[in-house]
């Protein structure tokens, strides 16, 4: 394969000459015999995106989505590598369960599937999982989440920051203090107490946070926290790293864009864990991502049945969706308002997931030869309106519906094998 004339980070005009799933030219003359050829004028040139968050849903709760329809949107969305999260039913704590999500991501092969192991059994807080066996199994297992649930008990956090070193892993936590958000609903302001629903205070997360990265600096392990949504969070993040406590952070682009004015509609969609909060916290989170505090966006990407969406807000479960509206809404909010250049995407998508991840051997490489072929062709000027019932995935529950953004993945290459084509480039393929 021939790409000629992609922009490279948007920066360098340049063409990339693919073979056997390797990048083997960058800029050359070079035309093997025989190669398809892409013109990529207009197309900004990415490493294939590495999401460090998303929900598959299976095994369990293939209702909602499965590793097959999770996969085939995550390579609409751009992303050449996912991170599947534990909760599912069965919880992924042991190696059976996070080998045989691996094997069936090998087996589909859109994307790499790469599981993260529960930190505790079942998610209950009260007795480390099989974490040596998960990262001696052939899923090689680095990063461990009760997700959806937070590592409350310090012992317990203690205990698996000081079991992960071993093997250079990394608890992953859902900062959620369960005491001060019993019965939540939303973020806790004025607008919860108008609609008279359970408030959720910022402190909630805060005070997670803190405690974890104090933890993490006395164990000398690794932590990295999930969806922070509070400017308190983002001082404490930007105090922990000051103080070369080696914690890492992520933003969701939900949380970048919107905010707990939305609640008033009273429409499910925006029901999400953590809460959607203040004008003021979503201009932190921008501007901590913007100064590098903030490590990477992860989607989150929480699909659910219909039933569990289309109810009144209180029954309605948390989450929604996310693999193929992330680039967008990170091209609207940070792109094209200048906060961010599409070469600090490829570092907050690709290149620092990787690296978190311990899948940088083969992920968030540099668009160089001898590199593997993971690229994202993107065409920022392909505006797009969302509509659900064109998603890939299984579950319907966007909030975005009816919203336009303002590009997209056209390309995607996992190893050099095309698992997202935009219908303009088929014919190439043909």
């Amino acid at each position: 394969m021939v790409i000629q004339n992609a922009s490279l980070y948007g920066d360098t005009v340049a063409t990339l000459v693919v073979e056997d799933g390797v990048i083997t030219a960058v800029d050359s003359d070079t035309r093997p015999e025989g190669a398809v050829v892409i013109d990529a004028t207009g197309l900004v040139a990415l490493p294939g995106l590495v999401d460090l968050h998303t929900h598959l849903r299976e095994p369990g709760r293939e209702d909602a989505e499965t590793i097959e329809t999770g996969s085939r949107a995550a390579a609409r969305g751009g992303w050449t590598a996912v991170h599947a999260m534990a909760n599912t039913t069965p919880v992924a704590d042991t190696a059976g369960v996070v080998e045989q999500v691996w094997s069936r991501g090998q087996e589909i092969g859109l994307v790499d599937v790469y599981p993260i192991g529960a930190v505790t059994v079942g998610l209950k807080g009260e007795h480390l999982s099989e974490m040596g066996a998960m990262a001696h199994s052939k899923a090689r297992v680095r990063l461990f989440s009760d997700d959806g649930v937070c590592v409350y008990d310090p012992v317990i956090m203690r205990r698996a920051l000081e079991y992960v070193k071993a093997f250079d892993g990394a608890v992953v936590q859902h900062a959620q203090d369960l005491r001060l958000t019993e019965g939540a609903q939303m973020h806790e302001g004025e607008v919860s107490a108008e609609l008279g629903l359970a408030g959720w205070p910022a402190v909630a997360e805060e005070s997670i946070v803190a405690r974890d990265a104090l933890l993490a600096e006395h164990v000398g392990s690794r932590v990295h926290v999930q969806h922070l949504s509070t400017a308190g969070s983002v001082e404490i993040i930007r105090w922990a790293k000051g103080r070369g406590i080696n914690v890492t952070a992520e933003a969701t682009p939900h949380h970048l864009l919107l905010t707990h004015e939305e609640a008033r509609t009273y429409d499910p969609l925006f029901k999400v864990n953590p809460p959607l909060r203040t004008q003021t916290d979503v201009d932190a989170l921008r501007a901590a991502v913007a100064d590098g505090t903030i490590d990477i966006i992860a989607t989150d990407h929480a699909p659910h049945a219909s039933e569990d969406k289309d109810c009144e807000w209180a029954a309605a479960s948390f989450g929604m969706l996310g693999l193929e509206t992330a680039l967008g809404i990170v091209q609207k909010v940070l792109v094209d308002t200048g906060a961010a250049t599409w070469r600090d995407v490829a570092r907050l998508m690709s290149e620092a997931p990787a690296r978190i991840g311990s899948v940088d051997d083969a992920h968030g490489r540099p668009l160089a030869a001898g590199e593997p072929a993971n690229i994202t062709l993107v065409d920022p000027r392909a505006a797009w309106t969302v509509r659900p019932e064109d998603l890939a995935s299984r579950a319907r529950n966007t909030p975005y519906g009816g919203i336009e953004l303002p590009g997209r993945a056209v390309i995607t290459l996992l190893r050099g094998v095309p698992t997202h084509l935009d219908p303009r480039f088929e014919g190439a393929f043909a």
